[in-house]
């Protein structure tokens, strides 16, 4: 077995896997029952918190599986195995018309990844979840049993592994259902906005005319600009530009990482103000490549670092209609008032399309997604109380870019996992997993 050090995208928590196994194309699982250890399957390592981490136990790296199986051009159904990274899949397709269904805010996840999260994108009130567009997909049990899933042959299964955080068995390959696009670029319109009842009014005019609606909160404005920000809404351009907007320019990687966290309140005051002033205009409209309008991050290979050694927390939650304009001013406030804040501070309306997952964390109402730098009890300590709020109001906390909530917050969050167990692969565990079931140590006598 090989040692190797596999972090989480927040690099926290940070600990190490007993050992990381390979799993190339259509072999049996490089895991022995008889060492007596869980394993779990390992995309990208783009979910922020422990979900993708098995302390103590193995790791199974299926970055190998990246070949593309087959591709219908008149319908736009894929066919590639879950290793393949949705920027490969972006790289094919786009020259000849055809583009992802829904994308989060990254490149880098993989058809796995994104299958086991349900993640979601700026269209869900349009299109719902990524597991709405997987057509069908292999899962590989531990005990060497290869099941086809689909919304039509192994329906439940197809529904325990679909936002079903890669407990159920390993998905080989996948077949998606892509989107034909005209041309490359996305028609973006930013409008700057001055409080949360706007967020609110242009979202609600926004969703009935564009295919992607997203916000960037100030979150450390209070009183009568709490929640002001910017408004980001776009649709694919159906013809291209006379004069093109270029490629985006090519990435580059931090070259070092910093002993400290360089967001604090000061750098975030300062960014956060020039960031809602960006536009010299209250509107401004331009046609934009794809990359920069979905990716901006991407351009940072490893952005994640500039919160230094001891990483930081993403939290991101759902909030159901009917209370959630009053639940996200109350979120802010309490973030305001702790003298904390994230520049990363993302809003959004879900639609009402349901999720195919058993476990998916998206419901109609408000998402809000925000990163703090990790300060120990003091960070830990608001998260809690954000808990707390969200719990309230029957929303929930998403398990992908979670690292610390209770076992008694997801179980509340999420009533229906006990359903989960029955579909599980008794030999697949994962830190989180194990912390919000209040399971032992990774053990292939775990009993779920």
């Amino acid at each position: 077995m090989r040692k190797r050090s596999y972090q989480s995208w927040g690099r926290y928590p940070q600990f190490d896997q007993s050992a990381v196994e390979y799993l190339w194309r259509h072999e049996s699982l490089p895991w022995e029952p008889s060492c007596g250890k869980t394993f779990l399957p390992f995309g990208n390592g783009r979910s922020y918190g422990d979900v993708c981490l098995n302390q103590d136990g193995i790791l199974v790296d299926c970055r190998r599986l990246d070949r593309f199986i087959s591709f219908d051009s008149e319908s736009g159904v894929l066919r590639c195995e879950a290793g393949v990274l949705l920027a490969d899949i972006l790289e094919f397709s786009v020259p000849i018309g055809w583009f992802l269904p829904v994308t989060p805010g990254t490149k880098f996840v993989t058809v796995g990844g994104a299958i086991a999260n349900d993640v979601h994108g700026k269209n869900h009130h349009r299109r719902g979840t990524f597991g709405r567009h997987v057509l069908a997909f292999e899962l590989l049990r531990s005990d060497g049993v290869r099941r086809r899933c689909s919304p039509g042959e192994n329906a439940d299964w197809f529904g325990a592994t679909v936002g079903g955080l890669g407990l159920t068995g390993v998905i080989t390959w996948a077949e998606i259902a892509l989107q034909p696009i005209s041309t490359p670029f996305i028609h973006q319109e930013i409008i700057r906005y001055e409080s949360l009842d706007d967020f609110f009014s242009l979202s609600a005019e926004s969703d009935e005319t564009h295919e992607y609606t997203v916000a960037w909160v100030d979150c450390l404005a209070g009183g009568a600009s709490l929640g002001r920000g910017l408004f980001i809404r776009g649709n694919h351009a159906t013809v291209a530009p006379g004069r093109s907007p270029g490629v985006p320019s090519r990435s580059f990687r931090l070259g070092v990482s910093p002993p400290f966290s360089l967001v604090n309140r000061l750098s975030l005051r300062v960014l956060n103000a020039l960031y809602y002033r960006k536009t010299l205009s209250r509107r401004s409209e331009k046609t934009v490549h794809f990359g920069s309008f979905f990716y901006p991050l991407d351009a940072i290979v490893d952005w994640n670092r500039i919160y230094g050694p001891r990483g930081f927390l993403q939290y991101q939650c759902a909030i159901p209609d009917g209370s959630s304009q009053q639940v996200v001013r109350e979120i802010l406030r309490r973030i305001s008032g702790a003298k904390t804040g994230s520049f990363l501070a993302v809003l959004k309306r879900f639609g009402s399309i349901p999720s195919p997952g058993l476990l998916s964390f998206p419901c109609p109402g408000v998402t809000l997604a925000l990163d703090f730098p990790n300060r120990g009890e003091k960070t830990l300590a608001l998260l809690e109380t954000l808990d707390e709020i969200v719990g309230e109001t029957g929303g929930a906390v998403n398990p992908s870019k979670d690292a610390r909530m209770t076992a008694g917050s997801f179980q509340s969050f999420f009533p229906q996992w006990e359903r989960l167990l029955s579909f599980k692969d008794p030999a697949i565990s994962s830190s989180f997993w194990r912390r919000v079931t209040s399971q032992t140590p990774a053990s292939t006598t775990d009993s779920a």
